[in-house]
């Protein structure tokens, strides 16, 4: 069936790649987005087609649309941008939230939001299950979008329930592949961008902290399986790869790949950077029938060489706490 589907920040990496799908799928999209971290180039080649509309527009401020779905994307999802305006980032989260919920109210819409593994914080427990609490430095420099996530997941689960509002809740481990910023400040964008440009890969730490790496395809499809999916299922559900690895091993892959000659520098660890991060997706496999198809050298090989096409010129240059 044909639908109506609202995408918020549509126009960021992950955005793109879903309205792209969800075009090929025939159904009428419209694209919100305020580009404060995203670039118009990405959904540039769906601007012809006929079910295809871009709307420039704040997630903070209220819009009147009428649609029978909605996926709530828009917030920086990197460090280097959310950390740059982390007032920004909160309302975002928070505003950007109730805004949508409020239009799903309305239209009795099935809203989804796109949370994060960023809600465990630096976890106790590993692999991370979505009963745990976290883990989270509530005053710390990555607050501002930790728990602007939890906000809107507390919001979500009670517009659910004091409103009947239909909802979908997932939490997104890192994902990687074409379209990401190169200057967003995620580990694979500055290690393919140091390995092919820079001759210097920038290891924060000892380089033994660990992080499991989704390829966007199997992301997207994870998210259009959880909004088709049962309505008795809201969530929330864990959306990544259990593949563990750690920086420095991604470090020498993308070496590898690249055939880079770069050397490795290493840097003190950031305030509250995780040391582990690896989702349990036993929930993913039972409600969604899904699990992460594409390994880590596979979609880092295809991340390369979309890295090779682009000039770094057109993409904004790193912001000031990158």
């Amino acid at each position: 069936m044909k639908k109506r589907i609202l995408v918020t920040g549509g126009a960021g990496f992950l955005g793109s790649h879903l309205c792209e799908r969800l075009c090929q799928q025939g159904h009428d999209v419209i694209c919100l987005d305020n580009f404060f971290t995203s670039q118009k180039s990405n959904v540039e080649h769906l601007l012809p087609l006929e079910n295809f509309e871009l709307i420039r527009h704040d997630v903070t401020m209220p819009i009147y649309l009428e649609v029978d779905e909605i996926y709530n994307l828009a917030c920086p999802a990197a460090p280097g941008h959310y950390q740059y305006n982390p007032i920004k980032t909160m309302k975002t989260s928070v505003m950007g939230a109730i805004n949508m919920l409020g239009m799903a109210k309305r239209c009795r819409a099935k809203i989804l939001q796109a949370s994060t593994s960023e809600v465990y914080g630096d976890p106790e427990v590993h692999p991370q299950v979505e009963t745990y609490r976290g883990c989270v430095n509530t005053l710390g420099i990555r607050a501002c979008y930790d728990e602007g996530k939890r906000a809107a997941e507390t919001l979500f689960m009670d517009y659910h329930r004091s409103n009947n509002v239909n909802i979908r809740i997932v939490r997104i481990f890192n994902t990687y592949g074409p379209r990401m910023h190169p200057f967003d400040g995620r580990v694979i964008s500055n290690f393919i961008r140091q390995a092919l440009w820079e001759k210097k890969i920038t290891i924060f730490g000892d380089g033994s902290q660990t992080r499991s790496f989704c390829y966007r395809d199997d992301l997207v499809e994870a998210m259009i399986r959880m909004m088709n999916g049962p309505d008795e299922f809201v969530g929330p559900v864990n959306i990544g790869n259990p593949g563990e690895f750690t920086i420095k091993q991604l470090a020498e892959l993308t070496l590898k790949l690249t055939g880079s000659k770069a050397k490795l520098e290493y840097h003190p660890l950031p305030q509250d950077d995780p040391m582990q991060r690896r989702p349990d997706i036993s929930l993913a496999k039972k409600w969604l029938k899904w699990k992460p198809t594409i390994p880590l050298e596979e979609g880092l090989q295809k991340t390369i060489d979309w890295f090779k096409t682009i000039q770094l010129s057109d993409y904004r240059p790193p912001t000031p706490r990158y």
